[in-house]
């Protein structure tokens, strides 16, 4: 289903595209004022031909790589929509990875102490962390870990690629903040399927056996309730790696969520339909990623 919905979602970026009043031929020219130049150019980009036959154009070319040129920065969009994927990539990951990480443990041992002050307690410090405005929480980070504290800098990017120490300490306060936001979603998650999988069957038999409870819990419920919170952890990677705008406009990260941004303003056509593609495209492939592990953590899948 991921290669019919890819197409779904090829067809709706470009008509919406489309939809959007102007000529992309008549923008990249700018104030020129040659009949001729706007001919040869719509000609080159295709413009001329029925919308059908442009839209194959496009497809063909997308598949590729090729995105067109940045009317506004003049550069190639794939390169542009390479380096904002690596810097969002950067945060987001690392964030998903230690939101999993922490929340996991501490929802399976909420269910596990249910109705009691452990389990409250990391309840509701799940319902804090999901409660806090990313971007507040970052302004927080900046105030007294960069200003006060003068821990991390607190303007600009370095990527790791270039200098790793000084790339990480640029990294730590958004990898932080979208962790913590993301924590108290998958804690929710975890300790619901667990509490789920806690009152089955197979759970009391195995406890019967003589079974001890940290083997119980690793043994028989960790794999069944942590596929539900696999399936979250996929949709908020999805979600994150498509554009954490809010924290790279916090943080002024040139990630690809604000470079969709800026180039909406700046009404950089190409740079916004390469951008939309790929952002979904990343959507749907780490879902399609998601579905395949599935079984790992869930056998009956397989039947």
């Amino acid at each position: 289903m991921a290669v019919p919905t890819l197409l779904i979602v090829a067809v709706v970026v470009f008509t919406l595209m489309r939809m959007v009043a102007g000529d992309p031929a008549q923008l990249m020219l700018g104030d020129l004022e040659s009949p001729e130049a706007l001919a040869r150019l719509r000609k080159e980009m295709g413009l001329d031909q029925p919308i059908p036959v442009q839209f194959m154009i496009w497809l063909e070319r997308a598949l590729v790589g090729n995105f067109g040129v940045s009317i506004a920065q003049q550069r190639p969009v794939i390169g542009m929509l390479w380096s904002g994927f690596l810097v969002t990539a950067s945060v987001v990951v690392p964030a998903v990875l230690i939101a999993a990480l922490v929340a996991v443990p501490l929802g399976m041992l909420a269910a596990w102490k249910q109705n009691t002050r452990t389990d409250a307690a990391i309840v509701g410090l799940s319902i804090v962390f999901l409660s806090l405005p990313s971007f507040w929480l970052g302004l927080l980070f900046l105030l007294f870990l960069g200003v006060k504290a003068d821990l991390f800098p607190i303007v600009g990017y370095v990527s790791p690629r270039e200098n790793f120490v000084e790339g990480i300490r640029y990294l730590v306060m958004p990898v932080m903040t979208l962790a913590l936001i993301e924590t108290g979603v998958l804690i929710r998650m975890a300790r619901s399927s667990t509490i789920e999988v806690l009152r089955l069957e197979y759970i009391t038999h195995a406890r019967a056996k003589g079974l001890s409870e940290p083997q119980v819990a690793l043994r028989h419920a960790l794999k069944n309730s942590f596929a539900p919170t696999w399936t979250l952890i996929g949709l908020v990677l999805g979600g994150l790696l498509g554009g954490a705008v809010v924290v790279e406009t916090v943080f002024s990260l040139p990630g690809i969520g604000r470079l969709l941004v800026d180039s909406i303003f700046a009404r950089d056509y190409p740079v916004v339909q390469g951008a939309l593609l790929l952002v979904t495209a990343l959507y749907v492939g780490v879902n399609l990623v998601v579905d395949l592990f599935y079984p790992v953590f869930d056998p009956r899948v397989r039947l």
